[in-house]
């Protein structure tokens, strides 16, 4: 054998080689066969969760590769091992009570075993085992030798786990991150509730824009979903897998604007210890969506339209330009042309951000996808609850719910649906007289005055009651938002009452 201390050096190199724990170990073997009698070697872990052995690599002369292994320990050999607090190198002794009883696991019988157990900070990882065909094939002195080798494999080791836990939580973001998309979009952005109905020539606008890079600007009345429809853009588009960033431009304090969007330097202001990037930066790659655009100062509205402009951000403090790649989506409730008028709002960023107008109406003008919101919230609100059958909805429940205007829009929806689950578990849901302030979710009674343009029998009556009903449900007489559904009645029945009191129905002839 040359001399220790170029042993040394050359093994640690080895050792060190490469940042697969595998390949540093073929590499350390290739050396080490040539100055000791090994002829294979075996980096392994005590995993205390298994309760095994779990052999993390391998190295053997003309052999491929071999897969690694768990040894399970019997019933309290993990206790002994902990017990024995392994430190020093040493060689195998068959007869040990430990190795006894391991012996049929790890084959033991007419060969050397060498182990150098390996420690980081006191604790036990595992171990580094030199085997030889033969018994009494290594020395004390060898023994001695190798615990030099120790350290360098044992932070090798602790390098290659750490570097799996990281893979394993990389595993676990990711799925997540799936799971998180399905419960967001559903399969694809069709899966929006109304996206085939009243909310169809927005999803179309989307399909048409989603995969272009531009700019988008999303209008409408607050709680109308704007948020969900940037979601939708950013899912179908190419950037689906970057960063999508969210911003409520009216929560941010003016004061942190931009600091918060475009980040600072270090020392670029009291209280900056370090510097930070801002959401822009952290968008690289992706999108970025601005809620509430109309509430941003004058100051931060010249440096999104250089952002929009130039492609780039310059930090608080900050004296280079660092350019981004992101997609823009902003949106509003705020009149921004009235706004420019008035002089809030910045002419020139106003043509920047609408060259793509998306204006999502209020629920009172796609009354038809009020059923299968209900029925979504319902779903949703009973899993919170914990209610594992969500109850049922009363018969002519929905269609006063239709017959709502829906000042709040799918978020005031969202909260009657919550207060009424909350108030009739288990059910059935008569969404009567729960709206704030004692509001009546239905319509005006007519007045003593009007009573004369009232029909003058129950047939005429429920004939024109019917034919609203089925102009909210487009002519659909069965399913989810059908008029049979709306009614409370069995969709055969109301076939039935459409023929005796002379309503046409059949798809040839629908108008009503």
């Amino acid at each position: 054998m040359e001399n220790r201390d170029e042993f040394l050096r050359e093994i640690t190199l080895r050792i060190c080689s490469s940042l697969d724990i595998k390949e540093s170990l073929r590499s350390a073997f290739v050396y080490l066969r040539e100055q000791l009698p090994v002829d294979s070697l075996t980096l392994f872990i005590i995993d205390e969760r298994l309760g095994a052995i779990r052999h993390i690599a391998h190295a053997r002369e003309n052999t491929p590769p071999v897969p690694d292994d768990i040894v399970p320990l019997p019933e309290g050999m993990l206790e002994k091992i902990t017990a024995r607090n392994f430190s020093a190198p040493f060689v195998v002794n068959p007869k040990d009570d430990i190795f006894r009883i391991l012996a049929p696991l790890v084959k033991l019988e007419g060969i050397s075993d060498l182990i150098v157990p390996l420690r980081i900070k006191e604790m036990l990882l595992g171990g580094l085992v030199f085997r030889a065909r033969g018994e009494g094939r290594y020395s004390e002195e060898q023994a001695e030798l190798l615990g030099r080798i120790g350290k360098p494999f044992a932070i090798a080791l602790a390098n290659a786990l750490a570097h799996e836990e990281v893979l394993r939580y990389q595993a676990v973001l990711l799925d997540d991150k799936r799971f998180l998309h399905r419960e967001l979009f559903g399969d694809s952005a069709d899966e929006i509730i109304g996206g085939n109905t009243g909310l169809r020539n927005v999803m179309e606008m989307v399909r048409q824009v989603a995969p272009l890079n531009n700019t988008v600007l999303i209008l409408g009345e607050t709680g109308t979903g704007k948020e969900m429809i940037a979601n939708a853009i950013h899912s179908s588009s190419p950037r689906k897998d970057g960063p999508f960033i969210k911003v409520n431009c009216g929560a941010l304090p003016e004061t942190l604007i931009d600091s918060e969007l475009f980040g600072h330097e270090r020392g670029a202001f009291t209280g900056a210890l370090a510097e930070s990037r801002g959401r822009f930066e952290r968008a690289d790659g992706g999108t970025i969506f601005l809620d509430e655009i109309g509430e941003l100062p004058p100051s931060a509205q010249v440096r999104l339209l250089r952002v929009l402009q130039n492609h780039e951000v310059e930090r608080v403090g900050g004296k280079r330009p660092i350019p981004v790649n992101i997609r823009v989506i902003a949106a509003t409730h705020r009149n921004l042309q009235s706004m420019m008028t008035e002089g809030s709002f910045r002419e020139d960023l106003w043509y920047r951000l609408s060259g793509f107008p998306i204006i999502v109406p209020p629920v009172r003008q796609r009354k038809e996808d009020v059923p299968a919101l209900a029925r979504h919230f319902l779903a949703v609100k009973s899993r919170e609850f914990g209610i594992a059958v969500p109850p049922s909805i009363a018969p002519g429940a929905l269609l006063r719910l239709m017959e709502y205007n829906w000042p709040g829009n799918v978020r005031e929806l969202e909260n009657l649906v919550e207060r009424e689950l909350i108030r009739r578990r288990e059910g059935p849901l008569t969404f009567d007289a729960i709206l704030p302030q004692g509001e009546e979710i239905t319509k005006d009674v007519p007045t003593a005055g009007a009573r004369s343009h009232l029909p003058l029998n129950l047939d005429e009556a429920m004939a024109a009651h019917i034919r609203e009903v089925l102009k909210l449900a487009e002519g659909k007489i069965h399913g989810p938002g059908g008029a049979a559904e709306l009614l409370g009645m069995n969709p055969n029945t109301l076939r039935w009452r459409l023929d005796k009191l002379g309503i046409s129905y059949r798809r040839r002839d629908r108008k009503v």
